[in-house]
């Protein structure tokens, strides 16, 4: 049976356990779910819980650029999992395992542009707890599979698919998406990746709610 939890101190203090079992190592926590479900929230939160000893790093960064998917004729549904650099993120996690003496500088993503921006988030010395956050980090097709190992745990965010839609749609009209367009992409392009999302969330960790009260 799986676990599920939903305070945030709970969660504060599972990661303090894990940062006691790495005996001043650093520790990497991985918080995935599908689009809407309340991942990003979630992570931010947790890391101001934490304190600057921690640091978001988002899965977002690893988009391919528009141009890119515009000639891999991609774009259209934006967001799946060939639409990501997927070697590079991992490549980027166990750079963040195993370089702990100097920063390693990670691309975010700026949704009013649609675009990753590279070498904004920096992983310092000082961040002994990376919280990892993306969609993918559970699936098991090369290369994601390799995400699984590079985390110490691995949390799956849920929401209800009602109130997941109602993020979605809100989030794709505030970023210039017509109503009927938003909600045609929420179903459409975001409702098959939430597909495959979902049929990851067995191998996680524990269950966390999207909506964590204050």
């Amino acid at each position: 049976m799986e676990t599920e939890v939903d305070d945030l101190g709970a969660l504060v203090a599972r990661v303090r356990a894990l940062q006691d079992r790495a005996a001043g190592g650093r520790v990497v926590v991985g918080i995935t779910g599908s689009p809407g479900a309340g991942k990003t929230t979630l992570a931010v939160r947790l890391t101001e819980a934490l304190g600057p000893e921690s640091v978001h790093l988002p899965m977002d960064g690893f988009h391919l650029a528009n141009t890119t998917l515009d000639r891999l004729g991609r774009h259209d549904r934006k967001g799946a999992p060939d639409t990501f650099d997927g070697w590079g993120f991992v490549a980027l996690l166990g750079r963040v395992r195993d370089e702990v003496g100097h920063p390693v500088y990670a691309p975010s993503f700026h949704r009013e542009v649609d675009e990753p921006v590279a070498g904004e988030i920096a992983v310092g010395p000082e961040h002994r707890v990376v919280v990892v956050e993306g969609n993918y980090l559970l699936m098991a097709e090369e290369p994601w599979g390799r995400v699984r190992d590079l985390l110490d745990e691995a949390w799956f965010c849920r929401a209800s698919d009602e109130e997941r839609r109602r993020r979605l749609v809100d989030r794709h009209t505030r970023h210039g998406r017509t109503v009927e367009a938003a909600t045609a992409w929420a179903a459409e392009v975001d409702g098959r990746n939430a597909l495959v999302v979902e049929a990851t969330r067995s191998r996680a960790d524990l269950v966390v709610s999207g909506a964590i009260p204050d």
